[in-house]
């Protein structure tokens, strides 16, 4: 059947697999043949085939976290993608620049760092450390 040469500590080893049925190898080793015994049967993997379907445009480009209503000056903060909120650097009351770090956020085993996009004032926290949040969930509001 099949032929394979091993070298095992400075040893070399011809093995001629001779038959195989079921969970019973008959080979033979430098010679001296073996009836040898598997543990378990081998099975017989299937690779899958994958099978894509043609890609859609995007209708839209993505939205950015920040959204700011026209009448109403309010800034709201939504979640980008789904995952745990790990800390929470602000508190109600804080006066946010732009670049300042918000939030950090576990998404896919990564540490996010939410950054203020706009300045503004802090005027409510909708989450908790240790909350699981939703993409596109309400997280803070700023004025």
């Amino acid at each position: 059947m099949k032929n394979f040469k091993f070298n095992i500590h400075d040893n070399n080893y011809n093995v001629h697999i001779i038959s195989h049925e079921g969970n019973m190898i008959n080979l033979e080793v430098n010679g001296t043949k073996y009836e040898v015994k598997m543990k378990d049967e081998v099975k017989k993997t299937k690779t899958p085939t994958l099978v894509r379907s043609a890609l859609k445009p995007a209708a839209q480009p993505a939205k950015m976290n920040v959204k700011a209503p026209k009448e109403t000056g309010t800034i709201k903060v939504v979640c980008p993608i789904p995952g745990v909120i790990l800390s929470l650097n602000i508190k109600v009351g804080d006066t946010l620049n732009i670049g300042d770090k918000m939030l950090v956020l576990e998404a896919m085993k990564m540490e996010n760092n939410i950054t203020a996009e706009k300045a503004g004032t802090v005027t409510a926290i909708h989450i908790a450390a240790g909350d699981q949040v939703l993409q596109g969930a309400l997280m803070i509001e700023l004025e």
